[in-house]
């Protein structure tokens, strides 16, 4: 029995340590089936592995002891993860989240069916013709924007309209446009409404543009208070801007069903959406090698099986081989069904495109655990058959370059082992001999010279095969290096345009049939080569800006930059620093230090910082000088620069 149980719980852990680094939500089940404890995580893969790490609180020993398996379903992001983990908590009433959760719904955004509508926070939900956007978890940030929305538009506050002789308090400080006096119209009324509504759908360019406007300008006013609460506005509608897919206000039964294939290997999602709400994500796996605008034909006939099983309408990624489905489910099965194709341009396009792709990632997710699970056997055998290579492929190296103009050129070198990827033996290179030229071959034959000489002093294991990024030129680069090296490691290239294979010394290439398991290894592995070589090139250029960016200041070069940057790594954080720990930091005059800082403050802020201030921190300075023009005129300006628009 104890064996068994140390059994399951490696199990669950590897489990965890194989789950994507996402945001989503996870279910432990017991060995019965039962879901015993539903959580979210913004980071899926770190959320899971902590259940196995340090010391843990009696409580999560027990959920840990009692767990069989673990399950989780992925999100776009950690808004959708709130309202889904609510969901089926409810649905499951877990026995570890009773304690936990107080089953409290969270608020939405009402507009009334009224002539003059008004708006307001609520979590009860009537069938009255008003609207509802929402739900929000994060009750704070709607509160804000509420408050900003009243800002800017002259809408009513009171809770039941009456005609009134003279407007109130809100009329007057421009807070309301006084319906209940006459002082509006109904039909210039609703143009706010509209406006409104269209910035809660996602519709909102202009209005974004309205808000951002009215900030700069009450900046450029001195009206500092107005300014501050527009950004804080804007930052708030950028939370409930956050799509949410797992619960919305359509009754509408509907199924979204997406599919990911690797080889013969398919994986097929349902999301079904009942009384709107999320209520389950079933995962289908299954073999087939049935051309790619057929699988999700197939598919359909053989899960929808009875008339009470299909909801009003089936969202799709492609309709394509799907029509003589529709007459199967009207002459079989006798129920009228709506097979719809998801397009932008359709009825909450953008509701019906975020579910689809939710779909997409949790299909293409089992597919990566089935493939890590399996491991990749049928691509290495037949790429052994294909290659004649002596050993079966166990351990590929890939190697790509990456360069911006022939700057900053790196190798990466990336491992799979058994058709996965292993990272512990990812390297990179800086490349000496082409820093400055653009010449992919000479560069691909440092890189494959500095790898196996190492590989060689050392007497270490070699690949059973080399793949390159790239075509004849390429491999014929390698293939001179590890002749020089006396080394009889077979080398081949995979040429991204036309995924075509190529080997030492042959101009034509082989070419394989799309649904190959030995070109999709291929394509695995040179893209995980693309992805490392680019990610590093990236994390190369941004120091290197960063460097150029603190050796602009006064006083300093490069060996002061590198202490400044390992210190304070931004110039924000070095504008908040202090005179006294420049100076010591950097061997130098207050002086020097105050020049350090009051230009790190200039390119920060905007501003300069008054003499009285020299000694003290920016922070402190921002604090005492807040109340003043230039102070707060300045914050409120950086922040109308850096917003982004929200779409």
């Amino acid at each position: 029995m104890k064996t068994d149980t140390i059994t399951i719980r490696k199990q669950l852990h590897e489990t965890a340590l194989k789950a994507p680094s996402a945001s989503g939500v996870y279910l432990w089940r017991n060995e019965d089936g039962e879901v015993i404890y539903v959580g979210k995580a913004k980071n899926l893969k770190n959320r899971l592995t902590s259940y196995f790490s340090g010391q843990k609180d009696i409580k999560t020993r027990i959920l840990v002891s009692r767990a069989s398996t673990i399950e989780y379903i992925t999100t776009a992001n950690e808004y959708e993860a709130f309202i889904l983990e609510n969901n089926l908590i409810k649905k499951h009433t877990p026995r570890y989240n009773i304690n936990l959760k107080d089953g409290k719904s969270y608020p939405v955004l009402r507009i009334t069916n009224e002539d003059y509508p008004r708006l307001f926070k609520t979590r009860r939900i009537q069938q009255d013709g008003s609207r509802y956007f929402g739900p929000f978890p994060d009750v704070t940030a709607l509160d804000t924007f509420i408050e900003t929305l009243y800002q800017i538009y002259p809408v009513r506050h009171c809770k039941q309209l009456r005609k009134r002789d003279t407007p109130c308090m809100y009329y007057h400080i421009g807070r309301c446009a006084a319906p209940c006096c006459g002082k509006t119209d109904k039909e210039t009324y609703n143009e706010y409404i509209v406006e409104i509504a269209q910035l809660l759908e996602g519709k909102g360019d202009e209005t974004l543009v309205k808000l951002k406007t009215a900030m700069s300008q009450a900046a450029k006013e001195l009206k500092f208070e107005k300014a501050a609460r527009l950004r804080d506005g804007i930052a708030a509608l950028n939370i409930l801007k956050t799509q949410n897919i797992v619960e919305d206000f359509d009754p509408e039964d509907r199924d979204y069903i997406a599919y990911h294939s690797d080889g013969e290997l398919v994986s097929f999602t349902v999301l079904r959406m009942r009384g709107g709400k999320l209520l389950g994500r079933d995962n289908y796996r299954t073999k087939s090698l049935n051309e790619e605008n057929e699988l999700l034909g197939e598919f359909l006939a053989a899960y929808y099986t009875a008339k009470d099983q299909i909801p009003p309408r089936i969202f799709v990624p492609t309709r394509e081989g799907l029509d003589i489905l529709t007459q199967y489910f009207s002459t079989v099965l006798k129920t009228t069904v709506h097979i719809c194709l998801v397009t932008p341009e359709m009825e909450s396009g953008k509701r019906h495109q975020a579910a689809m792709n939710m779909a997409f990632q949790n299909a293409k997710e089992d597919i990566i655990r089935r493939v890590r699970e399996r491991g990749d056997i049928p691509a290495m055998q037949e790429l052994q058959q294909l290659l004649k290579l002596p050993h079966l492929p166990i351990r590929i190296e890939g190697f790509d370059i990456a360069h911006i103009a022939g700057k900053l050129p790196v190798a990466s070198l990336i491992s799979f082992y058994n058709g996965n990827p292993d990272k512990k033996n990812y390297r990179y290179f800086r490349l000496k001999t082409t820093d400055g030229i653009i010449d992919d071959f000479a560069s691909m034959r440092e890189a494959v010279s500095r790898r196996y000489t190492r590989l060689l002093n050392e007497q270490a294991e070699f690949p059973d095969l080399i793949l390159i990024d790239g075509g004849i030129g390429q491999v014929n680069a390698v293939e001179s290096v590890l002749s020089a090296l006396h080394l009889d490691i077979p080398v081949i290239g995979l040429a991204k345009q036309d995924e075509e294979i190529y080997l030492p010394g042959r101009n034509i290439p082989i070419s394989l049939p799309k649904r190959s398991d030995a070109l999709r290894l291929l394509q695995r592995v040179r893209d995980e080569t693309h992805r490392f070589a680019t990610s590093k090139n990236q994390r190369l250029r941004t120091t290197q800006n960063t460097h150029t960016l603190f050796e602009k200041l006064p006083n300093v070069g490069p060996v002061r930059a590198r202490k400044l940057i390992k210190k304070y790594i931004t110039i924000k954080a070095l504008a908040d620093a202090s005179n006294n720990d420049v100076a010591v930091l950097l061997h130098i005059s207050q002086e020097q230090a105050e020049q350090i800082i009051t230009a790190a403050i200039e390119k920060q802020y905007g501003t300069k910082r008054v003499p009285s201030q020299k000694d003290a921190p920016a922070s402190l300075y921002r604090a005492e000088t807040g109340n003043t023009p230039a102070g707060l005129a300045a914050q409120a300006l950086q922040a109308a620069e850096q917003e982004e628009s929200y779409s």
